[in-house]
């Protein structure tokens, strides 16, 4: 994991492997910033989903328990509501870089969407 200091507090970075890790162990809540479509085609099954374009941090769950770890479709929104909640006043976050995208690509599963019957699936990038 990277960490950055920031100007209200810390941004930590982890890597898809990591977050996946930490989600198996019950150690995070993992948090999907995209938009309800992107979610409902394909998603990290146990994420919860709180869109970017209605995310307001002051609804946040402490972090006592559970450490929160945002994620989007490539990186970028969930390191801009990660900042928000920074800026509002929480010390410490966390976001998966690259997002979704790198996700795949690192060969986790996730719920997608089978085109033949529009039924979801576990899905995974193959060798």
């Amino acid at each position: 994991m990277k960490t950055e200091s920031a100007h209200n507090g810390t941004l930590e970075t982890w890597t898809p492997q990591e977050v996946a890790e930490a989600f198996d162990r019950d150690e995070i809540v993992l948090i999907d910033v995209r938009t309800p479509q992107e979610y409902s085609f394909e998603r990290i099954n146990g994420a919860l989903l709180a869109p970017m374009q209605a995310f307001d941090p002051g609804h946040m769950p402490g972090q006592a328990e559970k450490r929160i770890v945002f994620h989007c479709g490539s990186g970028v929104r969930s390191k801009m509501v990660a900042e928000k909640c920074l800026a509002a006043g929480i010390d410490r976050i966390a976001h998966m870089e690259g997002g979704f995208g790198a996700w795949k690509e690192a060969g986790l599963e996730y719920t997608g969407t089978d085109m033949a019957t529009g039924a979801p699936k576990p899905m995974k990038k193959s060798g």
